[in-house]
């Protein structure tokens, strides 16, 4: 098997589905590589933000974690790697993360992250040994579909009670989500595609004009924007091996298996191709980039739904795009200049941006349950649900000893243990 496909070039035909093994013409794979960086770009960089790490080793090992993907799994599944919601929760226990700034126990994260991917990788490469049926029989779309929920859901009290410490950053947090909403639902093509990234500039603008211009806040510093030099290295970290962080994060690759699997059987339907025997391999490349992520200081990767998204709408699903996009990410990883431009996003903007994010999450999950018809006449899949639901947004912790299993934990393990005792009846 190559590990390098070699892609069938074909005309750009409108309406005609281009598979991962093809691609446009260079020029239209670039500019559908730039399309890519920008739908995974406000999600990507946010997760780190909240989380306390550097913005540009995230954006750089997004791009270096989709490289590695894309070699792992031959180039026959097109996907983007970004940074990964799930472990927001786990790793603001874990430092003690307050918000704002730089997180000063960012390495204990980093040790966390690197033993989840290591869990990630050992999961991959048994489902390499074995086959997919175990996983979907202890992970059907009920159980998906409430542990994605409840990641955006376990996250909603973030923006609300840590990013708007003033009235005027709570009245902004509305303002925010209101132009996202707004460029949501009145607006087409590309800029409604990118109503985050959109959202986010106009929303900023606005606060300048509130705070800058009519001394209504705090003022939007610009100077780190335009003392940052264009090109020079990230802030790089190295880990440190924390037991308690590493047994508090490293479950987090149940999740990201969950969300992993979704995608991918997304995908797989989408472009007509059986991705099953490719599953295993996916699994493994997302836990090795998340390890080098982990590494370097960058959050954990996952495969991305907005990335998803944007295939879904132009019904162009060529890998060579993703090895674009992924370059591009590691030239902006490089720029300290693109950093500082992140850095200076008002916290009550990011913290609106976040309720929309959080809110897309939740809304997913249900989703997978509404694609896959899931019966909820059904007691089983009710009380599952249901129990999952609380769990997760009630942050219900279990503690033993010194370890303490947070509230997306509790839900991702309550969900199969509780789907294979109250299963057993359908069996």
């Amino acid at each position: 098997m190559s590990l390098i496909p070699t892609w069938r070039r074909v005309a750009p035909t409108p309406g005609v589905v281009v598979a991962p093994d093809e691609r446009l013409p260079w020029p239209q794979t670039v500019a559908m590589g730039v399309q890519h960086v920008i739908a995974m770009f406000g999600a990507t960089v946010l997760a780190p933000l909240l989380m306390g790490f550097d913005p540009n080793v995230a954006i750089l090992m997004s791009g270096v974690g989709t490289l590695i993907f894309f070699v792992i799994v031959g180039g026959r599944v097109p996907s983007y790697l970004g940074s990964s919601f799930a472990f927001i929760g786990v790793v603001i226990a874990a430092t003690g993360y307050a918000g704002g700034g730089a997180n000063a126990n960012l390495g204990v994260a980093l040790g966390g992250i690197i033993a989840c991917g290591v869990l990630y990788t050992a999961i991959g490469l048994l489902v390499m040994a074995t086959g997919t049926g175990w996983i979907e029989r202890l992970m059907p779309p009920v159980v998906t579909g409430a542990v994605v929920a409840v990641i955006g859901l376990n996250l909603a009290g973030i923006p609300i009670k840590n990013m708007a410490p003033t009235g005027f950053d709570a009245w902004m947090q509305g303002l925010t989500f209101l132009c996202v909403a707004v460029v949501a639902v009145y607006t087409r093509g590309m800029t409604q595609r990118l109503l985050i990234l959109v959202g986010l500039i106009v929303a900023s603008l606005l606060y300048a004009l509130l705070t800058n211009g009519l001394g209504l806040g705090k003022p939007i510093d610009a100077s780190g924007i335009a003392n940052a030099a264009w090109f020079g290295l990230p802030n790089f970290a190295a880990p440190v091996f924390d037991g308690r962080a590493m047994l508090l994060i490293a479950p987090v690759a149940i999740i990201l298996v969950a969300e992993n699997l979704g995608h991918i059987k997304a995908v797989s339907a989408m472009t007509g191709r059986n991705l099953d025997r490719d599953m295993g391999r996916a699994f493994v490349g997302d836990g090795i980039a998340t390890m080098v992520s982990g590494a370097s200081g960058g959050t954990g990767v996952t495969t991305y739904a907005e990335n998803i998204g944007v295939m879904a709408a132009t019904k162009i699903y060529s890998t060579a795009m993703f090895v674009v996009a992924a370059l591009i990410a590691v030239l902006l990883g490089f720029s300290p200049k693109f950093g500082a431009l992140i850095q200076a996003i008002p916290l009550a903007v990011m913290g609106g941006v976040s309720i929309v994010v959080f809110g897309l999450i939740a809304v997913a999950g249900a989703k997978i349950w509404v694609d896959n018809k899931v019966d909820f006449s059904d007691n089983t899949n009710l009380i599952v649900a249901a129990i999952t639901l609380v769990l997760g947004t009630g942050d219900y912790t279990l503690k033993f000893g010194d370890f303490a299993l947070g509230g997306i934990g509790t839900a991702t393990f309550g969900a199969i243990l509780l789907y294979a005792l109250l299963g057993r009846r359908k069996a």
